[in-house]
């Protein structure tokens, strides 16, 4: 009986990692499809709930909100601890949206803060600018444990929550996309477009589910040599 469950949750398990594999397969073909052609849609795109967890090249014109940025904590970049800077964006011609600013190392462990100018604005909030970049979903939030985010110099975030953002800025309509930035655009912190930072690639996927299928055959082949031998006694 002990067998049979380690094998069913052992083959279950491995049969999400499979699905894991093949969602995050689905979703680089998605995005590279999209950089390859690169025909930008208006970034009020953005707020099409329809449309919220698909991707998207937009651009447009509009200006950086006056207010706290928004940092992403616990980010790893070539190995490195770092923060994720956002800030609020609203387009001339849609909703509000979080614009991904790029990465920063971690300056100060114990308060867990970016560089002071970061925290002053960098000078964005108020000009006019045109942006363009990748229309996203948020990064993904893991394991929702504790408050979203806590305000402080910034918005300290564990994880984008796009309710609580847009409670704690006073916005409504906020879009549920976030729009990273064109490397090319001389803005911002240290930034790519891979839409896979801090989460597990389709290979490794592949190889926990190799691992946990093993582990049930193991746990069959253990099975059945114990019931012959019980039979043999």
């Amino acid at each position: 009986m002990l067998a049979l469950v380690v094998i069913v949750v052992c083959s279950a398990l491995g049969q999400w990692q499979l699905t894991r594999m093949q969602e995050k397969r689905a979703m680089l073909d998605a995005v590279e499809a999209v950089l390859e052609a690169r025909v930008p849609v208006p970034l009020a795109r953005a707020a099409d709930a329809g449309r919220a967890r698909d991707y998207d090249w937009a651009e447009g014109r509009g200006h950086f909100v006056d207010g706290k940025p928004w940092v992403l904590d616990n980010q790893i970049r070539d190995g490195q601890a770092g923060l994720r800077i956002f800030r609020l964006f609203v387009p001339d011609d849609g909703a509000p949206l979080l614009v991904d600013l790029g990465w920063t190392p971690i300056v100060d462990r114990s308060a867990r803060l970016p560089a002071a100018a970061i925290v002053a604005g960098d000078g964005l909030a108020g000009e006019t600018m045109d942006l363009r970049g990748l229309l996203l979903p948020p990064p993904s939030s893991g394991l929702a444990l504790g408050p979203a985010l806590q305000e402080g110099a910034t918005f300290l975030m564990t994880r984008v929550d796009m309710p609580a953002v847009a409670s704690a800025a006073g916005v409504s309509g906020l879009a549920p996309r976030v729009l990273r930035l064109d490397p090319a655009i001389a803005l911002g912190q240290a930034r790519d477009l891979d839409v896979l930072p801090n989460t597990l690639p389709p290979e490794k996927h592949l190889g926990y589910a190799v691992q946990w299928f093993g582990l049930a055959l193991a746990a069959l082949v253990t099975a059945l040599v114990l019931s012959f031998r019980t039979r043999r006694r």
